[in-house]
C-alpha cells in the first residue's frame, strides 16, 4: 500500500467534476452538495458556455477550492500568459496537455497556481493510443510523462488509477498525482471512461486526489453520494 503521507485534509481530497451545461446549473448543483464537496473541477464545458471566471470567482468567495481543468495545449508562449491569467485569483491547479516545452512554460509562470500534467486521458486504452500512432503501452507512456513533468517543474500529474502503483515507484512522493475516472463499487454508470478504479483502491495506491463526476451528479440524491464518498475516504486515512 502506497498510501499518500501528504498534509492534506482528508475532505479536501475529493474533486467533484462540475461538468454541467452552463453556470446557472453549477451553482445549482454546488448548493445542492453543501458542506459535501470542498474542491471542484471546472473545465471546457462550462468555459464554453460563458460565464466561467463568474463562477471560479464565486467558488473561491464561497471558501471552496477550484481545479481550473482546460489543458492547456499551444505554443509555450501562448500557454504561458494564459497560466499567467490564472495567478492571484484562487486557483489551486490548472491542467497543461503537451510537450516538454509547453510544461515548463506553464511551470515558469505558474505563481500560485500549481500545475497539473495530463499523462493519458483515462477515456484512452491501448487501441486508442495505436490508433493516435503511440507504438507504446499505456503504463510506459504514463511514466515517461510523469518523469518530463517533474523535470519540467510541474506540481503533478493526472493519471488513472490502473497506472499509480508504477507511477508511485516511479517518482514517490515527488509529485502529487490526481485520479480522474473513479466510479463507487455500486455505481453502475455507462460512460466514456474506460480506466477506472474505486475511491479506496486509488488512495490505497497512492493517489493524493480523486475526481469524481457523474456517479455523484446523476445521484438520486447527489449530495448523499458525495457523503458517501467522504465517509471512504475518511475510513482510508484514519
Amino acid at each position: 500500500m502506497a498510501l499518500s503521507t501528504k498534509a492534506i485534509d482528508p475532505r479536501d481530497r475529493l474533486i467533484f467534476a462540475l461538468d454541467v451545461p452552463d453556470v446557472d446549473a453549477a451553482k445549482a448543483l454546488v448548493e445542492t452538495l453543501g458542506d459535501s464537496v470542498v474542491f471542484y473541477k471546472i473545465g471546457l464545458e462550462l468555459n464554453m458556455s460563458g460565464r466561467y471566471f463568474e463562477l471560479l470567482d464565486w467558488l473561491v468567495a464561497r471558501g471552496n477550492k477550484v481545479f481550473v481543468d482546460l489543458k492547456f495545449f499551444d505554443v509555450p508562449a501562448t500557454v504561458a500568459s494564459a497560466v499567467r491569467n490564472l495567478r492571484g485569483r484562487g486557483v489551486t491547479f490548472a491542467t497543461v496537455h503537451g510537450n516538454q516545452g509547453i510544461m515548463e512554460a506553464a511551470a515558469n509562470a505558474k505563481g500560485d497556481v500549481k500545475i497539473l500534467a495530463v499523462t493519458v486521458l483515462t477515456s484512452l486504452d491501448r487501441g486508442d493510443l495505436d490508433d493516435l500512432g503511440f507504438d507504446v503501452d499505456v503504463s510506459k507512456l504514463v511514466l515517461s510523462r510523469a518523469r518530463r513533468s517533474l523535470a519540467s517543474g510541474c506540481d503533478g500529474v493526472i493519471a488513472s488509477g490502473l497506472e499509480l502503483p508504477g507511477l508511485r515507484a516511479e517518482v514517490d512522493d515527488k509529485l502529487l498525482v490526481i485520479t480522474p475516472g473513479i466510479r463507487p463499487v455500486d455505481n453502475r454508470v455507462e460512460d466514456d471512461q474506460k480506466r477506472v478504479v474505486t475511491p479506496e483502491q486509488a488512495f490505497k495506491d497512492g493517489a493524493d486526489y480523486i475526481v469524481i463526476g457523474r456517479p455523484i451528479r446523476n445521484a438520486a440524491d447527489p449530495k448523499a453520494a458525495a457523503e458517501a464518498v467522504q465517509r471512504t475516504i475518511a475510513a482510508v486515512f484514519s
